[in-house]
């Protein structure tokens, strides 16, 4: 009969080779949502121009990477940038980025909110 003989450094190696997989899978499917959703809300706003024909909301490059834990373990996603300029109509201000404003939600007991929409970003 026959039988594999498992060397424990080289189980330790496959586990940390495995799990380095997953994180890297986790990590490029996050970036990859991230950029899809991204490019829907600019797309969804492309008609929205200024005065002299610039759009109001336009992609603008990455954010620093930032670390979030996953089920994987800790992953570093870049995530996409957005500028929106569009403007309140009633007081001429410009609207609170998107992270602000989602962030704001309170609960019902006016405990802030977690919110888990995209394109926000990773929180």
């Amino acid at each position: 009969m026959l039988s594999v003989v498992v060397d424990e450094q080289a189980r330790a190696e496959l586990t940390t080779d495995l799990d380095e997989l997953f994180r890297e899978g986790a990590r490029r499917m996050l970036a990859a949502a991230l950029e899809v959703e991204v490019e829907v809300y600019v797309a969804a706003h492309a008609e929205l121009v200024d005065e002299h024909g610039h759009r109001l909301v336009v992609r603008n490059g990455h954010a620093p990477a930032r670390t979030i834990t996953t089920g994987v373990g800790q992953v570093e996603v870049i995530r996409p940038r957005v500028d929106d300029r569009r403007t309140d109509p009633t007081t001429g201000e410009r609207d609170a980025p998107i992270e602000r404003r989602d962030s704001a939600h309170r609960d019902t007991a006016g405990e802030r909110a977690h919110s888990w929409t995209w394109p926000v970003g990773l929180r």
